[in-house]
């Protein structure tokens, strides 16, 4: 009796993974680990990778969509451990486990799960099936010979996908699925405090974030696009910062897999269709295409888009253009509480400020708020005096 074990491990079970593992197994296994690794602090500056916002975020979504394919008669299987030792352990205790089917992906971390996965499979006689997937277009459907010939801007690349490629069309979900093998236990979905986390109660922020779960990502397209018309203007209201209605706001669910820039497509087409086309549906559009750029060109580059040519990480130069977007700084006040004493446009270049207006503010440079990584020559313009 062959097993199939689909595993992801950054974005949740796809479809075409699903129906691969689905038409070619006896059993399915779906399985989402909650790799340690996510949940420690960045190498440089000690930066938490996963804060209580995003955790609920995550969790919601795993709760969901183990509901969703306990309707179909399976399971989400749950485990907290590096992807590659759950793996082992599965195919350990199973016996019988025939591949291993999983998203492909772009960036230096996760490519090295896969490199691990692939490893633990290859060692244990495993078959490993891998899929595209998270991008409106698939990097198989791009109109360049070879991910090296990407263009390095995006209107050159925008212009090519828009004229030569093709969005494929959506895959639909099996009415029943293929159940999991006899004793497999579902597991245990870990809480914010399993994670050392609290619950952000009665913080201000948490009236502008979004619930988490496929369920959710369907339920906030329909308000965007059908019930409220919302998209029809988005255009000019998508630059808004503080507030639930002036942009999408899919980008957490596409970046967690809950919903598709495929699904997102189809429902523009039917929406210029029915009701309107213009150049806010367009540009619902451009910004995913957008999306889809910055992944080929961390597939054409890998890690050097961390590490630009002539420059060192700690030389990046991160510019900003408050006036543009946030002209009230009510934004950095709101995402930024350690700031919020500052005073006027001050608050976007803490540093440059006196000891004096700092404790007056209660603001302690290096403790309470960091110093900057870097001190680019352009900030002058904000400051107006040399940094």
């Amino acid at each position: 009796m062959n097993q199939n074990l689909s595993v992801t491990n950054c974005s949740f079970l796809s479809l075409q993974v699903l129906h691969w593992a689905h038409n070619n197994a006896d059993h399915v296994i779906p399985l989402y680990c909650f790799d340690p690794r996510h949940y420690t602090q960045t190498h440089h500056y000690n930066f938490p990778k996963t804060g209580p916002f995003r955790l609920k975020f995550l969790l919601e979504s795993v709760k969901d969509l183990r509901e969703t394919l306990k309707k179909k008669g399976s399971n989400l299987v749950v485990r907290k451990g590096k992807p590659e030792d759950v793996i082992r352990d599965f195919i350990l205790q199973i016996g019988s486990v025939a591949s291993v089917a999983f998203h492909e992906e772009a960036t230096k971390e996760e490519l090295d799960v896969e490199k691990a996965l692939t490893e633990v499979c290859s060692e244990h006689r495993v078959a490993v099936q891998t899929f595209w997937g998270s991008t409106l277009y698939h990097h198989h459907d791009l109109p360049f010979k070879h991910i090296s010939r990407l263009p390095d801007v995006y209107t050159q690349f925008r212009k090519a996908v828009e004229s030569q490629a093709r969005v494929r069309p959506l895959l639909k979900m099996p009415a029943q699925l293929k159940p999991l093998p006899p004793e497999t236990e579902g597991g245990h979905i870990p809480s914010l405090e399993d994670f050392g986390m609290t619950e952000p109660l009665n913080d201000p922020r948490s009236a502008f974030l979004c619930s988490g779960g496929e369920t959710q990502a369907l339920m906030r397209l329909q308000h965007y696009f059908w019930e409220m018309n919302l998209v029809a203007s988005y255009k000019e209201t998508r630059n808004g910062l503080i507030g639930l209605d002036y942009s999408t706001k899919f980008s957490p669910w596409l970046a967690l897999g809950c919903i598709s820039p495929r699904y997102i497509y189809e429902q523009i087409r039917k929406y210029e269709n029915e009701r309107t086309a213009n150049q806010s549906t367009y540009w619902v559009l451009f910004e995913l295409a957008w999306r889809d750029y910055f992944r080929f060109v961390a597939l054409k580059y890998g890690r050097k888009i961390f590490f630009p040519r002539g420059l060192q990480d700690k030389e990046v130069s991160w510019k900003k253009d408050p006036k543009l977007f946030d002209a009230w700084k009510d934004y950095v006040r709101l995402w930024v509480p350690e700031l919020q004493c500052i005073k006027g446009r001050d608050i976007h270049t803490p540093w440059a400020l006196s000891n004096a207006t700092l404790s007056q503010a209660g603001v302690s440079l290096g403790s309470t708020y960091p110093l900057p990584v870097i001190m680019a020559p352009e900030w002058s313009r904000h400051i107006n005096r040399k940094p």
